[in-house]
């Protein structure tokens, strides 16, 4: 009787421990950024995941600030649109709770301050602080600051760039803008094709290289900050120039505790990528006007089919681990 009832408890542990592991498994509770240049990864490692057998409701669109403490609590399971360098303020205060797990581009995120060549070569401007000396050829609302697009709150860009203006004192003649991202920039195209000058932060890849050239449109401009270094840069004021910002990695982060009761969903995170060029295209793509949900996911399908070797073989590497 004894056996019968030890095998019973047995049986029933094991059956509770099935059940919560396959519930786990099959729903996955996916976000991504609240910036459209991050839509077409997501999407793809979303139809990937999806191919694994996951059930993925609509991806809800968060900034980091939200999607790092979501993550920690349980309230979501993994995004694809990690900056690792850029977000890290973010990422600690989840105290080891929402790890990185492989790469969608590594060393592929670039960011820093642009203005057009025109006014750079016009003025001598090859640094952020010699904005300062013409601070009001970038005014657009007649302060008398020059006017930066910047970030909007809750994204890691934010807390860089606010670091950079205590530093080096930049709120005493720049202005940042921290309205909605996509339209504040699409204005500085505007701006741009009506032959005034522009002064923007941005990141690659992005659908703005694909319309405001590097090198012939626009330049890269020193961040002369202590907590980066020089590098030899293209399409910039000097060849050696801070950028302000380290380069970055593109990664999927995932709560530690999901990925260690799905062996498969880790798998695959660990050996999917996608290349910036391509990334980049689809952003531009986007800014042409193909930018409904429809688009995007006929980018990401279009995408597979174009890569389909190499997708399958993510999904049967995946596969070969247990559910």
């Amino acid at each position: 009787m004894i056996m019968i009832k030890t095998l019973r408890i047995v049986i029933c542990i094991l059956s509770v421990v099935f059940f919560t592991t396959s519930s786990y498994s099959k729903n996955l509770k996916m976000s991504r950024a609240n910036w459209d240049t991050g839509y077409f990864h997501a999407e793809i490692y979303k139809l990937g995941l999806e191919k694994l057998g996951y059930k993925i409701k609509k991806l809800r669109d968060v900034k980091p600030s939200v999607f790092y403490i979501g993550a920690a609590q349980g309230d979501v399971d993994l995004w694809v649109n990690g900056w690792e360098t850029n977000q890290k303020a973010y990422i600690d205060e989840t105290r080891g709770k929402v790890i990185p797990v492989g790469y969608v581009a590594k060393n592929g995120g670039m960011q820093g301050y642009l203005i057009d060549k025109k006014t750079a070569e016009k003025y001598n401007i090859k640094s952020i602080l010699d904005i300062k000396k013409h601070a009001k050829i970038f005014d657009r609302d007649n302060d008398g600051k020059a006017d930066l697009v910047a970030c909007p709150p809750g994204w890691g860009c934010e807390k860089v760039i606010t670091a950079h203006f205590k530093e080096l004192n930049l709120g005493e003649f720049i202005n940042p803008l921290k309205a909605e991202y996509s339209a504040t920039l699409a204005d500085t195209v505007a701006a741009y094709k009506n032959e005034k000058p522009i002064f923007y932060y941005t990141w690659a890849p992005n659908w703005i290289f694909g319309t405001l050239k590097l090198g012939r449109d626009v330049v890269w401009i020193d961040v002369p900050t202590k907590t980066t270094k020089k590098v030899s840069a293209e399409n910039a004021t000097m060849k050696e120039i801070n950028f302000g910002f380290a380069l970055d990695d593109i990664r999927p982060f995932a709560s530690k505790d999901f990925l260690n009761k799905s062996p498969r969903a880790k798998k695959f995170l660990e050996i999917a990528s996608i290349p910036v060029a391509d990334i980049s295209a689809q952003n531009f793509l986007m800014y042409k006007g193909e930018k409904s949900q429809k688009d995007i996911e006929r980018h990401a399908k279009d995408w597979i089919k174009k890569n389909q070797n190499k997708f399958d073989g993510w999904i049967n590497e995946a596969k070969k681990l247990n559910k």
